[in-house]
Protein backbone atom coordinates (compact mmCIF):
# COMPACT_ATOMS: atom_id res chain seq x y z
CA UNK A 1 0.00 0.00 0.00
CA UNK A 2 1.44 3.36 -1.03
CA UNK A 3 1.08 6.21 1.42
CA UNK A 4 1.63 9.93 0.95
CA UNK A 5 4.51 11.16 3.09
CA UNK A 6 3.07 14.67 3.11
CA UNK A 7 -0.06 13.38 4.86
CA UNK A 8 2.03 12.26 7.85
CA UNK A 9 3.48 15.74 8.50
CA UNK A 10 2.29 17.06 11.85
CA UNK A 11 0.93 13.71 13.07
CA UNK A 12 1.34 13.13 16.80
CA UNK A 13 3.94 10.60 17.92
CA UNK A 14 3.14 8.56 21.00
CA UNK A 15 5.53 6.33 22.91
CA UNK A 16 4.20 3.47 25.03
CA UNK A 17 3.97 5.83 28.01
CA UNK A 18 3.01 9.17 26.53
CA UNK A 19 3.28 11.70 23.75
CA UNK A 20 6.75 12.56 22.46
CA UNK A 21 5.97 15.21 19.83
CA UNK A 22 4.90 15.20 16.22
CA UNK A 23 6.24 14.22 12.80
CA UNK A 24 8.56 16.88 11.43
CA UNK A 25 10.45 15.19 8.57
CA UNK A 26 11.57 11.93 6.98
CA UNK A 27 15.14 10.96 6.08
CA UNK A 28 15.58 8.67 3.08
CA UNK A 29 18.56 6.93 1.49
CA UNK A 30 18.92 8.43 -1.99
CA UNK A 31 20.54 5.25 -3.36
CA UNK A 32 17.58 2.93 -2.82
CA UNK A 33 14.86 5.39 -1.68
CA UNK A 34 14.28 3.64 1.65
CA UNK A 35 13.02 5.91 4.45
CA UNK A 36 15.43 5.29 7.33
CA UNK A 37 14.16 7.71 9.99
CA UNK A 38 11.22 9.81 11.05
CA UNK A 39 12.38 13.09 12.59
CA UNK A 40 10.30 14.21 15.55
CA UNK A 41 9.63 17.72 16.78
CA UNK A 42 9.61 17.16 20.55
CA UNK A 43 8.70 20.72 21.53
CA UNK A 44 10.08 21.61 24.96
CA UNK A 45 10.63 17.98 26.02
CA UNK A 46 14.10 17.50 24.47
CA UNK A 47 15.04 21.02 23.41
CA UNK A 48 18.09 21.36 21.16
CA UNK A 49 18.13 17.70 20.14
CA UNK A 50 17.11 16.06 16.90
CA UNK A 51 15.10 12.97 17.77
CA UNK A 52 15.03 10.22 15.15
CA UNK A 53 12.67 7.24 15.16
CA UNK A 54 13.63 4.30 12.94
CA UNK A 55 10.89 2.27 11.14
CA UNK A 56 11.41 -0.88 13.30
CA UNK A 57 10.04 1.12 16.24
CA UNK A 58 6.66 1.44 14.52
CA UNK A 59 6.26 -2.30 13.91
CA UNK A 60 3.32 -1.63 11.59
CA UNK A 61 2.67 1.79 10.11
CA UNK A 62 -0.63 2.56 11.83
CA UNK A 63 -2.18 6.01 11.55
CA UNK A 64 -5.16 6.33 13.88
CA UNK A 65 -6.67 9.79 14.37
CA UNK A 66 -3.47 11.38 13.04
CA UNK A 67 -1.42 9.56 15.68
CA UNK A 68 1.57 7.28 15.04
CA UNK A 69 2.34 4.90 17.88
CA UNK A 70 5.98 4.11 18.65
CA UNK A 71 6.92 0.87 20.43
CA UNK A 72 9.46 2.61 22.69
CA UNK A 73 9.29 4.27 26.08
CA UNK A 74 10.05 7.94 26.60
CA UNK A 75 13.02 6.93 28.74
CA UNK A 76 14.47 4.80 25.90
CA UNK A 77 14.16 7.75 23.53
CA UNK A 78 15.59 10.23 26.04
CA UNK A 79 18.61 7.98 26.68
CA UNK A 80 19.30 7.53 22.97
CA UNK A 81 22.63 9.00 21.78
CA UNK A 82 22.10 12.74 21.39
CA UNK A 83 22.14 14.33 17.95
CA UNK A 84 22.21 18.12 17.91
CA UNK A 85 19.65 19.74 15.64
CA UNK A 86 22.28 21.31 13.36
CA UNK A 87 24.28 18.11 12.90
CA UNK A 88 24.00 15.73 9.96
CA UNK A 89 23.33 12.03 10.55
CA UNK A 90 26.71 10.31 10.28
CA UNK A 91 27.25 6.57 10.02
CA UNK A 92 29.10 6.68 13.34
CA UNK A 93 25.99 8.15 14.97
CA UNK A 94 23.81 5.52 13.27
CA UNK A 95 25.96 2.75 14.74
CA UNK A 96 25.56 4.18 18.24
CA UNK A 97 21.84 4.65 17.65
CA UNK A 98 21.24 1.05 16.50
CA UNK A 99 23.34 -0.38 19.33
CA UNK A 100 21.28 1.61 21.83
CA UNK A 101 18.08 -0.08 20.70
CA UNK A 102 19.68 -3.43 19.82
CA UNK A 103 18.58 -3.26 16.18
CA UNK A 104 20.56 -4.75 13.29
CA UNK A 105 22.38 -2.41 10.90
CA UNK A 106 20.35 -1.86 7.73
CA UNK A 107 23.55 -1.29 5.72
CA UNK A 108 24.91 -4.79 6.42
CA UNK A 109 23.40 -7.20 3.90
CA UNK A 110 22.08 -7.16 0.35
CA UNK A 111 18.38 -6.58 1.12
CA UNK A 112 16.67 -3.21 1.58
CA UNK A 113 16.92 -3.57 5.36
CA UNK A 114 20.14 -5.54 5.55
CA UNK A 115 18.96 -9.12 5.83
CA UNK A 116 15.29 -8.38 5.13
CA UNK A 117 13.13 -6.50 2.64
CA UNK A 118 11.15 -4.86 5.46
CA UNK A 119 12.12 -3.36 8.83
CA UNK A 120 12.49 -6.11 11.43
CA UNK A 121 9.45 -6.18 13.69
CA UNK A 122 11.00 -8.11 16.57
CA UNK A 123 14.04 -6.89 18.47
CA UNK A 124 17.00 -9.26 18.96
CA UNK A 125 17.52 -10.75 22.42
CA UNK A 126 20.96 -9.14 22.68
CA UNK A 127 22.47 -5.98 21.19
CA UNK A 128 24.70 -6.37 18.18
CA UNK A 129 28.49 -6.35 18.72
CA UNK A 130 30.21 -2.98 18.61
CA UNK A 131 31.65 -2.03 15.24
CA UNK A 132 33.39 1.29 14.84
CA UNK A 133 32.84 3.58 11.88
CA UNK A 134 36.57 3.61 11.22
CA UNK A 135 36.48 -0.13 10.48
CA UNK A 136 34.53 0.50 7.29
CA UNK A 137 37.26 2.55 5.66
CA UNK A 138 36.63 4.68 2.59
CA UNK A 139 33.20 3.20 1.93
CA UNK A 140 32.12 4.51 5.32
CA UNK A 141 32.64 8.13 4.31
CA UNK A 142 30.55 7.64 1.20
CA UNK A 143 27.70 6.13 3.23
CA UNK A 144 27.38 9.23 5.37
CA UNK A 145 26.32 11.39 2.41
CA UNK A 146 23.20 9.49 1.35
CA UNK A 147 20.56 10.39 3.96
CA UNK A 148 18.34 13.17 2.64
CA UNK A 149 15.37 15.08 3.98
CA UNK A 150 12.05 14.71 2.16
CA UNK A 151 11.10 18.14 3.45
CA UNK A 152 14.19 19.63 1.77
CA UNK A 153 13.74 17.79 -1.54
CA UNK A 154 10.04 18.69 -1.73
CA UNK A 155 10.01 21.87 -3.80
CA UNK A 156 13.02 20.93 -5.90
CA UNK A 157 12.71 21.71 -9.59
CA UNK A 158 12.29 18.76 -11.96
CA UNK A 159 14.49 18.52 -15.06
CA UNK A 160 13.37 16.17 -17.85
CA UNK A 161 15.61 14.97 -20.67
CA UNK A 162 14.35 17.82 -22.84
CA UNK A 163 13.96 20.63 -20.36
CA UNK A 164 12.54 21.77 -17.01
CA UNK A 165 9.03 20.76 -15.98
CA UNK A 166 7.38 21.29 -12.61
CA UNK A 167 8.61 20.58 -9.09
CA UNK A 168 8.51 17.81 -6.48
CA UNK A 169 5.57 18.14 -4.09
CA UNK A 170 5.26 14.75 -2.39
CA UNK A 171 6.53 11.16 -2.13
CA UNK A 172 4.59 7.89 -2.19
CA UNK A 173 6.00 5.35 0.27
CA UNK A 174 5.26 1.63 0.63
CA UNK A 175 3.77 1.15 4.10
CA UNK A 176 5.49 -2.20 4.67
CA UNK A 177 8.99 -1.71 3.29
CA UNK A 178 9.15 2.06 3.90
CA UNK A 179 10.58 2.48 0.40
CA UNK A 180 9.63 5.47 -1.72
CA UNK A 181 8.23 4.12 -4.99
CA UNK A 182 6.98 7.31 -6.61
CA UNK A 183 7.61 11.03 -6.66
CA UNK A 184 4.61 13.32 -6.98
CA UNK A 185 5.38 16.09 -9.45
CA UNK A 186 3.31 19.23 -9.88
CA UNK A 187 3.46 20.47 -13.47
CA UNK A 188 2.17 23.73 -14.79
CA UNK A 189 1.35 26.57 -12.40
CA UNK A 190 2.62 26.06 -8.85
CA UNK A 191 -0.88 26.54 -7.41
CA UNK A 192 -3.26 25.47 -10.17
CA UNK A 193 -1.17 22.87 -12.04
CA UNK A 194 -1.92 19.15 -11.95
CA UNK A 195 -0.05 16.51 -9.97
CA UNK A 196 1.40 13.38 -11.61
CA UNK A 197 3.32 10.42 -10.23
CA UNK A 198 6.60 9.18 -11.66
CA UNK A 199 8.61 6.12 -10.54
CA UNK A 200 11.54 6.88 -8.26
CA UNK A 201 13.54 4.53 -10.51
CA UNK A 202 13.36 7.21 -13.22
CA UNK A 203 15.47 9.61 -11.14
CA UNK A 204 18.92 9.69 -12.70
CA UNK A 205 20.40 12.16 -10.22
CA UNK A 206 19.54 14.67 -7.51
CA UNK A 207 21.54 17.88 -7.63
CA UNK A 208 21.52 19.26 -4.10
CA UNK A 209 23.66 22.20 -5.17
CA UNK A 210 21.07 23.25 -7.78
CA UNK A 211 17.99 21.99 -5.88
CA UNK A 212 16.98 19.93 -8.91
CA UNK A 213 15.78 16.36 -9.50
CA UNK A 214 16.84 15.02 -12.91
CA UNK A 215 14.53 12.45 -14.48
CA UNK A 216 15.33 10.05 -17.28
CA UNK A 217 12.03 10.92 -18.99
CA UNK A 218 10.76 13.39 -21.55
CA UNK A 219 8.44 16.22 -20.56
CA UNK A 220 5.65 14.60 -22.53
CA UNK A 221 6.11 11.29 -20.70
CA UNK A 222 6.01 13.07 -17.35
CA UNK A 223 2.87 14.99 -18.27
CA UNK A 224 1.16 11.76 -19.33
CA UNK A 225 2.08 9.92 -16.11
CA UNK A 226 -0.56 8.66 -13.70
CA UNK A 227 -2.63 11.27 -11.88
CA UNK A 228 -4.07 8.71 -9.47
CA UNK A 229 -4.98 10.15 -6.10
CA UNK A 230 -2.96 9.08 -3.06
CA UNK A 231 -4.38 5.91 -1.53
CA UNK A 232 -4.27 6.63 2.18
CA UNK A 233 -5.56 4.17 4.75
CA UNK A 234 -5.90 4.36 8.47
CA UNK A 235 -4.59 0.87 9.15
CA UNK A 236 -2.53 -1.80 7.51
CA UNK A 237 -3.87 -5.31 7.96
Amino acid sequence: MLRSIKQFNGDRLEATDGEIGHVKDFYFDDRNWAVRYVAADTGLWLTGRQVLISPPAFRRLLQLEKVLRVNLTKKQIEECPALETHKTVSRQYEEEYHRHYGWPYYWQGDALWGMSGVPLMELPDRPLPVESAQAHGASQAKADAHLRSTQAVAGYAVQANDGPTGHVCDFMMDSQSWQIHQLVIKIGHRFSGKEVRVPASKVSRISYEESTVLLNMTKEAIEQSSTEESTAVNALV
